[in-house]
């Protein structure tokens, strides 16, 4: 299969968990706007979140997934089957301990870590400890649920991994539906969907974990010992949670700042939820995808082949993400409030701040993206550490920044912080792989990069010019299917100027489209026959 049409594979199953993930939060935000049960519920939930992103998908899909390809290569279903029994039982017991330790020290936690500016308000505070506690044995779920989806993605089973959180929307848009019939209030709203996450957790494991048998694998539980193989996945998972995380890592110590101001933590987070889309659906398409594949090419010491993953996409990466983010920077107050300018929201009258924050974050999304096209590079060579030491250093500038800045700009400063210290980690991260001879130079992909971001920009513009000559039908005042069609019609007009003026000055290639669509990966060993039956691979 092609890389674009996995990309494609994954990307489908994330975009389908995005779209609902917008509407879960526009009823989140019709039913409880930016209220204190909203900041509540958003920081308790932050909290799983961040471990689940350092724990699981940092740590497995970095970690794991390259090591489980070697034993894949060596030693086919069966030497990949008992070295994911040896993790799979040292993981199990140690999520096991996390979980009662985290849940016995919830209310230290949330006094210092998760939101500290929420102890001058203890029925926010006291709701914050109640909502975290329900929802952390949410990070048992989705670690074993990384793990399984590591498997896949190295099996070339990507769509199960990547439909699976799509239940969690699903779940919540249920839950907030019954919420609205049955007319409950927002304490109960929150509480419902604490318990709603929960529930989202064991779907998602349940469903990893079939698709895992499905494939040939059946994972039976063993005592937990140190084998010299999970010695070595413990090494190199450490960084890599870190620096796979770091984006979630940022996220956290920006909530904890925001929570000494009211409303700042829900504002992070609706705006957070539509950057996400771009996001999740170009980032994680590109990290799943590329990291398995980039560790069988070197493991089988195809250089060519290596470095024309790595260059085709971060073409595919920009290709995309660059419109994206000048569409965010350049509208973001239209599509504030076209998603959320509604019921409780649309009365605390968010839509400028939530709309500043939006903006700024799509400054930092090429740059976002960039990092999850960049780290395979190091993790497939087994190189956690690297990265780790420049996602130290990218937290380091964001906690700088973010104190700098929170005073004066409140939220709007923090997503600022966010977004800088996305760009130095993406430029570290290059520059280093440049200067090791692991990033091979291609003419043609440093000639279309400006060419991009010039069709990006002048779409930016005619977007900016289209917004003004809309606006009356932009408007907070104008009925929703008229907000929805004059902003439809806009983006609609931007992606075909942008595609047009790509093609037109060389920032895109037709033929080179056509051939990435028709090359086909390493075939898969002979041992592992029964991915090829697999409609999803």
């Amino acid at each position: 299969m092609s890389l674009i049409k996995k990309f494609a594979t994954v990307a489908s199953g994330t975009l389908m968990s995005r779209v609902l993930g917008f509407t879960r939060e526009m009823l989140m935000a019709a039913a409880l706007g930016t209220g204190p049960v909203a900041d509540a519920f958003y920081a308790a939930f932050q909290f799983p979140n961040t471990f689940r992103r350092l724990f699981a998908e940092g740590a497995f899909n970095t970690a794991f997934v390259p090591l489980f390809a070697k034993e894949i290569e060596a030693g086919g279903h069966d030497g990949a089957r008992r070295f994911s029994e040896e993790v799979f039982g040292v993981l199990f017991t140690v999520l096991i301990f996390i979980t009662i330790a985290m849940e016995l020290a919830m209310p230290f936690l949330v006094s210092t870590i998760i939101a500290p500016g929420f102890t001058g308000d203890p029925q926010k505070y006291n709701l914050t400890v109640a909502l975290a506690a329900i929802m952390f044995p949410y990070l048992m779920c989705m670690s074993l649920g990384a793990m399984m989806a590591g498997m896949l993605n190295s099996l070339r089973r990507y769509f199960a991994a990547a439909v699976a959180p799509v239940f969690l929307n699903v779940i919540l848009i249920g839950v907030l539906y019954y919420a609205w019939h049955a007319g409950a209030d927002g304490l109960s709203v929150g509480y419902w969907m604490a318990w709603g996450v929960m529930a989202a957790g064991v779907v998602q494991l349940a469903i990893v974990w079939i698709a895992v048998r499905h494939a040939g694998i059946s994972i039976g539980f063993r005592r937990p010992r140190m084998t010299q193989n999970v010695k070595r996945l413990l090494w190199l998972a450490f960084p890599a949670a870190i620096t796979g995380g770091i984006t979630q890592i940022n996220q956290l110590i920006g909530t904890a700042i925001a929570s000494t101001q009211a409303s700042a933590v829900s504002s992070l987070a609706l705006a957070d939820r539509v950057y996400q889309l771009p996001l999740g659906v170009v980032g994680i398409a590109v990290a799943m995808v590329l990291l398995p594949e980039l560790s069988r090419a070197l493991k089988a010491g195809h250089a060519t082949e290596a470095a024309n993953l790595q260059n085709r996409s971060v073409e595919f990466t920009l290709f995309l993400t660059l419109p994206a983010a000048a569409a965010l920077t350049v509208i973001s107050e239209p599509i504030v409030r076209l998603l959320y300018e509604r019921g409780a929201f649309a009365a605390s009258n968010s839509t400028p701040t939530v709309a500043a924050i939006l903006a700024i974050f799509g400054l930092g999304l090429p740059a976002f993206v960039l990092i999850k096209a960049f780290t395979p590079g190091y993790f497939a060579r087994e190189d956690t550490r690297t990265p780790m030491v420049f996602a130290a250093i990218s937290v380091a500038v964001n906690v700088a920044l973010a104190l700098a800045l929170f005073p004066s700009m409140g939220a709007p400063g923090i997503a600022t912080a966010s977004s800088v210290a996305g760009w130095v980690n993406a430029l570290m991260l290059l520059v280093v792989l440049v200067r090791r001879g692991h990033w091979g130079r291609e003419e043609a992909l440093i000639r279309r990069i400006p060419r991009l971001v010039l069709a990006s920009a002048l779409m930016g513009a005619a977007l900016w010019f289209g917004s003004h000559a809309l606006a009356p039908y932009l408007a907070s005042g104008s009925p929703l299917v008229v907000k929805a069609t004059a902003l439809g019609l806009l983006c609609l007009g931007g992606m075909v100027l942008y595609f047009a003026l790509a093609f037109a000055i060389g920032g895109a290639d037709l033929g080179m489209v056509r051939r990435s669509m028709r090359r086909r990966g390493a075939p898969v060993p002979s041992a592992s026959s029964p991915v090829d039956g697999d409609p999803a691979s």
